[in-house]
């Protein structure tokens, strides 16, 4: 029985690593190309990523910098998330045409409609550079020294590349600052708005369901891309055409069944799964409940609000969304964190890392730097809490205190020169035409007096009866003139007089105290990294996340939240009508939908039981960023859309496990139901090629078109 044990921990062990990471799409050859397959894909390295030919990541943009989106036909047309494209949603609504309550669907091209400041980037590909930019570094140099000639080298490299004239270049850092990559990318700035569901189907569930399982969410939007007559990217223009892609994802009319291989592609945010234990704890015990509880109070008067009255709902539908966003996710964060043990398994992993330094003789190079770590977290704690109070309450849940935050840097502007004055001038004006737009003095002085008291005894409501800065009109009088007339009229305005000390004292006290250490966590942070591929080489390890493309995979897959609790991996439009409750804002059901229900009109979108798939779990490691990643199969074919995580699994951003972490997707056939038995949208079906691969067929009788990915034989 002992050896049973032992050797059924080890397959584990080798299984459960085969999940988890977010992998350098130009690296996969070799471990990476081995555990797909070994997790059922028929893809090679070179179908994922190619320079010389199309290749998926050719399929795959960067959505207006925070999702991701795909291209899913030979006319540019692009699929992301509801909620990516949101805001461009509202843009577009009015109480006459509210998209967001009705949603929207071009019938042709001249119907999609544009959107100001949106784009898409590709990235043409992807060097290792670390040898150059870290030429000339050494480790008798200061962090400040080093971080210079790091800086100069990626300077002179980023110009050196080759490239065209309509393409750029950036370098970004990986493992903590211990490699380097180049990347060329391509950004198209003509995306116009085709096709939305819903807020019904595209936000069903809303909060209550945010973050959760089972889900049933048609989180899903249609763009698409338009460039110039070289199919280069191009300004807006009536000129322009439809984008061709490179490659473009066919569309899998099979979907999935549990164990089914998944391949997530897209732009991960943020991850830290490197921290030390007194970093997590931290975060769990001390940054996330004062975020959280800020958050909260915020949400109680926005949600008030928008249930009430329609306009607010509209005005308000952004920023609740991304406040609440937050809120739900860091709740999640902490009840992963406690269920899966994570600050014990990360003191016992710091445990081992310390026996081995010693084994290997390596005590003097690195025994200090977890001691000092802990040490430097501790000093640290008071100020980080203090400044995560500050940003929350001045800078995220409410609109006129980010507004006077904005004002002073003008009047810091006007102490430097009239030139930087007239410039800062001109940016303060654009970000106040667009708060106003979607502003409510009310709604927002409510939620000041809420969040204020998280943060000061010192609140003054009272302002807002005596500031210009409230409607759009009286606050550009008052930037109106020299700088000198603007600076005297500013100091003069109730509004400005009581946040500015805040201000003040934030530069003056919290900030400066948290730039002094946070720079030493980071440089020993990146030592620990070192530390950890130098004493522990046996382990597997992948860069954290840093809004570049990556790949991640898994499978389909249930999991088991708490005892004798089994969700499975599916949810189906069933699970729509069980949940629905007629006229509420969150699990309202559209009339049409309910009765494509009650006549079991499915078309070809139903899965073997005859039902049709909603969403569907995965053990794909996934985080902010990812919203919008395509979840694709064993073959290169489209099955999903990526969206969500569960609650308990949002942990992954620190700690992942394979247990508890799932992400969540939208089902490809119910996208393709939404839009064609609900929105009746022919004509984008007929763009995009179906395919059903586990029946051996590459096209279907209504596709005119597809381009097929490679497989390995």
């Amino acid at each position: 029985m002992k050896i049973f044990r032992i050797l059924f921990l080890f397959i584990a062990v080798q299984v459960s690593a085969q999940q988890g990471g977010m992998w350098i799409p130009s690296l996969l050859q070799g471990m990476n190309e081995d555990e797909m397959q070994s997790l059922g894909s028929k893809l090679s390295a070179q179908d994922i990523y190619d320079v010389n030919n199309s290749s998926l990541k050719d399929a795959i943009g960067h959505f207006n910098g925070g999702c991701t989106s795909e291209v899913i036909s030979d006319k540019g047309l692009i699929l992301t998330n509801h909620h990516c494209g949101f805001s461009q949603i509202q843009s577009h609504s009015s109480l006459e045409n509210d998209y967001l309550k009705d949603g929207f669907w071009a019938k042709n091209f001249k119907e999609e409609l544009p959107n100001n400041s949106l784009y898409i980037e590709f990235i043409v590909r992807i060097e290792d550079v670390t040898e150059q930019v870290l030429e000339g570094v050494t480790d008798a140099m200061s962090d400040r020294e080093q971080q210079s000639i790091r800086g100069r080298n990626s300077t002179a490299i980023e110009k050196a590349a080759k490239k065209e004239d309509w393409q750029d270049t950036r370098i970004k850092a990986f493992y903590k600052g211990n490699q380097y990559f180049l990347f060329v990318t391509e950004r198209y700035t003509d995306i116009r708005l085709v096709g939305a569901p819903p807020s019904s189907i595209g936000k069903f569930g809303s909060d209550t369901d945010n973050w959760v399982w089972p889900r049933h969410t048609g989180d899903f939007a249609l763009f698409r891309i338009y460039a110039d007559k070289n199919n280069r990217p191009a300004a807006y223009s009536e000129d322009n055409v439809p984008f061709t892609p490179k490659h473009y994802l066919p569309i899998s009319l099979d979907g999935v069944s549990e164990d089914d291989f998944t391949l997530v592609f897209g732009f991960p945010g943020t991850t830290d799964e490197y921290l030390p234990a007194a970093a997590i704890a931290q975060t769990v015990e001390k940054i996330n409940p004062r975020a959280i509880a800020i958050r909260e109070a915020a949400l109680k008067v926005i949600d008030a609000h928008m249930k009430a009255d329609d306009q607010i709902r509209i005005q308000y539908a952004s920023k609740q969304a991304r406040i609440a966003n937050a809120w739900k996710k860091w709740q999640g964060e902490n009840l992963g964190i406690e269920k899966s043990g994570a600050i014990g398994i990360k003191k016992a992993q710091e445990a081992e890392f310390t026996k081995q330094l010693k084994a290997k003789g390596l005590e003097s190079k690195y025994g200090n730097v977890l001691p000092e770590l802990e040490r430097l977290y501790n000093e640290i704690e008071e100020i980080n809490v203090k400044r995560t109070s500050f940003m929350e309450v001045f800078l995220r849940t409410n609109e006129l205190t980010p507004m006077i935050f904005g004002l002073a840097q003008l009047e810091g502007a006007a102490a430097n020169s009239e030139e930087a004055f007239e410039k800062q001038r001109d940016a303060n004006i654009a970000r106040m035409k667009g708060v106003y737009k979607n502003y409510n003095a009310k709604v927002d002085r409510e939620v000041f007096e809420a969040v204020m008291p998280l943060y000061t005894d010192e609140v003054d409501a009272s302002i807002y009866d005596k500031t210009a800065f409230t409607n759009l009109e009286s606050a550009l009088k008052v930037l109106e003139g020299n700088s000198s007339e603007v600076v005297e009229k500013l100091n003069k305005d109730a509004a400005y007089q009581y946040i500015k000390p805040f201000i003040i004292a934030f530069y003056t006290e919290v900030e400066p105290r948290f730039q002094a250490l946070n720079p030493q966590i980071n440089n020993l942070e990146q030592q620990y990294m070192t530390a950890l591929m130098e004493v522990l080489p046996e382990q597997r390890y992948f860069p954290d996340a840093n809004g570049t493309l990556r790949v991640t995979y898994g499978k389909v897959k249930g999991y088991e939240p708490r005892d004798a609790v089994y969700y499975e991996p599916l949810t189906y439009l069933d699970g729509v009508m069980e949940k629905y409750i007629p006229g509420d804002y969150e699990f309202d059901v559209p009339e049409k939908l309910q009765e494509l229900y009650a006549n079991k009109d499915y078309g070809q979108y139903t899965d073997a039981t005859g039902k049709v798939p909603v969403c569907f779990l995965g053990t794909n490691h996934t985080t902010g960023g990812n919203s919008g990643s395509p979840a694709i199969d064993a073959y290169g074919n489209l099955v999903g859309l990526n969206f969500d995580r569960v609650w308990e699994g949002t942990m992954s951003d620190i700690y992942y496990d394979p247990e508890i972490c799932r992400n969540i997707m939208v089902d490809a056939r119910y996208i393709l139901f939404i839009i064609d038995k609900y929105a009746g949208a022919q004509h984008l079906i007929d763009e995009m090629s179906l395919v059903r691969p586990k029946s051996g067929n590459t096209q279907t009788k209504k596709t005119k078109k597809t381009k097929k990915t490679k497989v390995k034989k």
